[in-house]
């Protein structure tokens, strides 16, 4: 599969995963069935009142990190910034307590506006840093690169190191789909065999899907292990309720890589309100990953 179907399955994954699971978040299971039977549809609504196709957060600062990147590329941590912030003062329907608590806070030092706010909070091992962090795995085809940028861009909000490393493994297992064409549920099997996760290989995540990133991320494994195709994968996200919108956009997002654009059902791609976006930072970050290749082959 070449490159530019992966990152543009990517980025879709997400934003679909998002704005379909949008209509569930904080719902329970129960409430999401009795409500909507088995939700397949993109419909808008829920606690936010989002249009059909709209995204919440969990889209648009990926397409803030993503962009940041674009911008500068050996160096992207304040462009990155400068995108964070721009989104906040735009008065977004949905921001997560920790990212609003340091964007509202910040004072030209990130790491120290996150770490304020993890004293001020008691906690900030939240989902935030892990549901934007793909495009370090798609603009990069060094590891090192991947697994540097992956914290830094973690650390800008969340002080918590867990958030940290559960982005880590997260773009490891991407960087082996898009680098290496491996398979999906393989690559995950061996990324998380030693960790916290290493149970999901024979069992099910015994915990709420919530924004901790912890239960998160058992979450988003579990129903990469366990589904079939992507729209298996974020179907059963956005029915499971919880904090069913970044968890349908954390795992629509690696689903997206694996299987591809063309996978996604165009009933969905088309109904992507900032799809023009999604396509243009699609195809710069493909650039920028074959340039950066090119240029490693003539050092």
């Amino acid at each position: 599969m070449n490159r530019l179907n992966r990152i543009k399955g990517a980025l879709y994954g997400v934003a679909v995963g998002d704005a379909l699971g949008g209509t569930t978040e904080f719902m329970s299971a129960g409430a999401v069935k009795k409500t909507y039977g088995y939700l397949t549809e993109i419909i808008g609504g829920g606690v936010w009142e989002l249009e059909p196709g709209e995204v919440t957060d969990d889209t648009m600062m990926t397409l803030c990190v993503a962009e940041g990147i674009l911008e500068a590329p050996d160096d992207p941590m304040p462009a990155i910034g400068e995108k964070f912030l721009s989104w906040y003062r735009s008065d977004p329907k949905d921001i997560g307590n920790i990212i609003r608590k340091v964007l509202s806070t910040y004072k030209g030092n990130w790491m120290r506006a996150a770490f304020l706010a993890d004293c001020d909070m008691g906690q900030s091992a939240g989902n935030g840093a892990l549901m934007r962090c793909l495009p370090v795995a798609l603009a990069y085809p060094e590891l090192s690169d991947v697994e540097r940028v992956s914290r830094l861009q973690s650390k800008m909000t969340h002080y918590d190191e867990r958030c940290a490393e559960t982005s880590i493994l997260y773009n490891r297992i991407a960087h082996r789909i898009i680098e290496d064409d491996a398979d999906l549920k393989q690559t995950i099997a061996q990324e998380i065999s030693g960790t916290e996760y290493a149970d999901l290989l024979n069992g099910l995540p015994d915990c709420d899907p919530t924004g901790f990133v912890v239960d998160t991320f058992r979450w988003v494994i579990h129903l990469l292990l366990t589904s079939a195709s992507y729209e298996e994968v974020v179907q059963r996200a956005a029915n499971e309720g919880g904090d069913s919108d970044t968890i349908a956009a954390i795992s629509g997002g690696l689903a997206g890589l694996y299987y591809g654009f063309d996978a996604i059902a165009e009933r969905y791609r088309k109904q992507i309100i900032i799809s023009d976006r999604l396509n243009y930072v699609s195809e710069r970050l493909e650039k920028l990953r074959r340039d950066r290749v090119s240029f490693k082959q003539q050092k």
